[in-house]
C-alpha cells in the first residue's frame, strides 16, 4: 500500500511538473520576449539575457523535480560546463535531458527540433534566446561552428532523438560533421538514469516504481586532433568520428551500470 501511494504521489508531482513547464513557457513567450524586446535593443544582449533567464527557470524546474520527489540528481565535472566556445555532446536516455544540461550551463546554444519553434509552449524560448533548428538544411553545420566559434556553448544529442529503451545507440552524423568541419574539441556528456524515466515512446504517467536517481558525468574532452583525416578528408573523418562516438558512449554507460 505505501509503494501504491508513493508511486500515486510521484503521477500527480509529474502532471505538476509538466503544467509548471508549459505555464512557464508561455510566460516566456507572452511576457518574458515583448518585456526584452521593449527594454532591450542590442540582439546579442537581449540573447544572452534570455539564455541567462532560461537557465535560471530550468535550474528551479529540476530542483522542484527533486523537491517533489521525483528525482535526485548527482553531477560530476560540472565545472568543465562553465568554460566558453564548447561543442556538448551528450547520450540522450530521457526527456528532461536537455533541461539538466541546460541548467548547467552559461550560455547555452542546442539544436532543437523545428516544430519546437512553432509549439506555442516553447516557441518563446527558442526565438527569444536564438536557439538553431534541424530544419535550417544545409547550413545548420556552418550555423553551429559559427555559434562554439563566437562563445556559445553548443549542446547536441548526436542521437538525434531519446534513446529507445533497450535498443542500440545509433547516431547521426551531423555532430561529428560540426566537430570535424570546425575542428572542434568535444566535450563528452554521460547520463544515466537509474529506473526508466520518460523514455522515448512511454506516456508522462507511467512512472517508475521508485524515485529516479540520475547522474550526470562530464567527461574529459575528446580531441579532435586525435583523427588525422579531419583536416584532409572531413567526410572520411565525420563517419571515423560518429563509428568513435557510439562505441564511447556505449561503453561508458556499460561502465557505468557496472
Amino acid at each position: 500500500m505505501r509503494e501504491r501511494l508513493n508511486r500515486g504521489w510521484r503521477i500527480v508531482a509529474t502532471a505538476i511538473c509538466f503544467t509548471l513547464f508549459g505555464l512557464g513557457g508561455l510566460l516566456l513567450r507572452f511576457v518574458a520576449v515583448p518585456l526584452l524586446w521593449v527594454f532591450v535593443r542590442d540582439p546579442l544582449t537581449r540573447r544572452t539575457h534570455a539564455r541567462a533567464l532560461i537557465r535560471h527557470l530550468f535550474t528551479m524546474f529540476v530542483g522542484v523535480l527533486c523537491g517533489l520527489g521525483i528525482m535526485t540528481l548527482e553531477v560530476h565535472g560540472a565545472a568543465r560546463l562553465q568554460r566558453r566556445g564548447a561543442l556538448v555532446l551528450a547520450n540522450h536516455p530521457t526527456l528532461i535531458d536537455v533541461v539538466l544540461l541546460m541548467a548547467l550551463i552559461h550560455d547555452a546554444d542546442c539544436v532543437v527540433k523545428g516544430a519546437l519553434a512553432s509549439n506555442p509552449f516553447t516557441r518563446g524560448a527558442v526565438v527569444m534566446a536564438g536557439f538553431l533548428c534541424n530544419s535550417d538544411g544545409p547550413g545548420l553545420i556552418d550555423e553551429a561552428v559559427a555559434s562554439v566559434h563566437a562563445g556559445s556553448n553548443l549542446v547536441i544529442f548526436p542521437e538525434g532523438t531519446r534513446t529507445a529503451p533497450l535498443g542500440e545507440m545509433k547516431l547521426q552524423r551531423g555532430a561529428a560533421n560540426i566537430a570535424v568541419r570546425g575542428a572542434l574539441n568535444i566535450t563528452p556528456v554521460v547520463i544515466q538514469s537509474s529506473l526508466p524515466f520518460l523514455t522515448k515512446g512511454t506516456p508522462w504517467w507511467r512512472v517508475p516504481a521508485q524515485r529516479v536517481h540520475i547522474r550526470v558525468d562530464v567527461r574529459e574532452d575528446i580531441l579532435i586532433s586525435g583523427f588525422p583525416a579531419a583536416s584532409t578528408h572531413p567526410a572520411l573523418a565525420a563517419r571515423e568520428l560518429t563509428r568513435f562516438l557510439k562505441d564511447y558512449f556505449s561503453k561508458e554507460l556499460c561502465r557505468a551500470s557496472a
